[in-house]
């Protein structure tokens, strides 16, 4: 192989010319050519802009993905050039465990045919899921990842660039300040014996170092020109991640409005399962069905004043569940309690008047076990 050693000498030289200027302004032992405070600004806001993209791009990732080891396996699957496979979103897995539940139960009982509802709602709300994960992904994340891996980048390339033509700035001044000096001392404390060879070569030397520091000087104000055009392009930046950013809100507000729209239609279809427990949650709507309600249906506005307790038919019950009452007509349980219970004329089959002291209301028959 082919080295090219004064080249590799050059470089070596320059190196060690940089570290030097470095290590002697750090020590103050050095002078420090700083930027323009428009500059620096420049620098502060893209630093900030760098730092809080990240943030906001990692926290989305963990939003959309919760799995760590999914957002891993995406990662490399990017960085391989290849298509991730289809992953199963949890909503959709769990509704997958819920009709595979029903074929185990049978879909002829009340708890088999509800669990065929639901998990049909929950596949269909993971199919939502998945359009607005890639939504969001195509419309906000990968805008913020191009900055990053493309527009940042390039800045960062051109900053380094900058602080190396500074450092090789600094360094050549540093020169001209000692040949200058040099050549001064030696005006003042000539030599009569190698006066002028000796007073040459300074002046030499000294116009020699105020070429190079013309040139340096040249090539750091080209630089940073560059660097400045770049820096100043933040604010494009910012404008198009604001644009992507009410892309996100947008598919955001979509996907929760159709998960709204799904769940609705699920508490619809819940209300219409013989021996559910779905009710209407606003009692200003109108019921579901258009037909009239029949003498059997549940009694909705059973009060305790209104409940007496027949004489005979009384029977204690052994609550199997904790039960929260949805409502003033029903009555609160708690698992392994005993309460009384006992039917009303009208009442639907599925539904019991339980007692506790002198606390009424409508219990759930699934919820007790009837003691002898």
């Amino acid at each position: 192989m082919d080295f090219n050693v004064k080249k590799l000498a050059t470089e070596a030289g320059l190196f060690l010319t940089r570290a030097v200027q470095f290590t002697e302004e750090k020590l103050w032992q050095s002078e420090k050519t700083n930027l323009d405070p428009d500059f620096e600004n420049l620098m502060v806001r893209a630093d900030s802009t760098k730092h809080w993209t990240e943030k906001i791009l990692r926290q989305t990732e963990i939003l959309l993905q919760p799995n760590p080891s999914a957002r891993i396996e995406e990662f490399l699957y990017e960085k391989l050039d290849m298509k991730a496979p289809s992953r199963v979103t949890n909503t959709e897995l769990l509704g997958q465990h819920m009709e595979d539940a029903a074929k185990e139960f049978g879909f002829e009982s009340p708890y088999g045919s509800t669990l065929v509802k639901v998990g049909e709602y929950e596949r269909r709300l993971g199919v939502v899921e998945k359009d607005f994960i890639q939504t969001a992904d195509i419309s906000f994340l990968s805008p913020l990842r191009n900055f990053l891996e493309g527009d940042w980048r390039i800045i960062s390339k051109e900053r380094r660039l900058l602080e190396n033509l500074r450092l090789d700035l600094d360094a050549c001044k540093t020169r001209v300040k000692k040949a200058k000096a040099a050549e001064a001392k030696a005006a003042v404390v000539p030599d009569f014996q190698e006066t002028r060879p000796r007073n040459y070569v300074l002046s030499a030397s000294a116009s020699a170092a105020e070429q190079e520091l013309r040139t340096a000087q040249k090539e750091f104000d080209r630089q940073a020109e560059v660097t400045r055009l770049l820096l100043e392009g933040i604010s494009s930046t910012h404008v198009n991640h604001l644009r992507c950013l009410h892309e996100f809100v947008e598919a955001q507000a979509a996907y929760y409005k159709q998960c709204h729209l799904h769940m609705q239609e699920l508490q619809e279809e819940l209300r219409r399962v013989p021996g559910g427990f779905g009710r209407n949650s606003n009692q200003n709507e109108p019921p579901p069905s258009s037909e009239p309600e029949s003498a059997s249906s549940p009694v909705e506005t059973l009060t305790i004043e209104e409940v007496q307790a027949p004489a005979s038919g009384t029977r204690k019950a052994k609550v199997l569940y904790d039960y929260d009452a949805a409502d003033c007509s029903e009555l609160s349980l708690l698992a392994d309690e005993i309460i009384t219970v006992y039917t009303m004329p009208g009442m639907d089959s599925d539904w019991l008047v339980g007692e506790r002291g002198n606390q009424r209301g409508k219990v759930p028959v699934t919820y007790l076990e009837l003691l002898s």
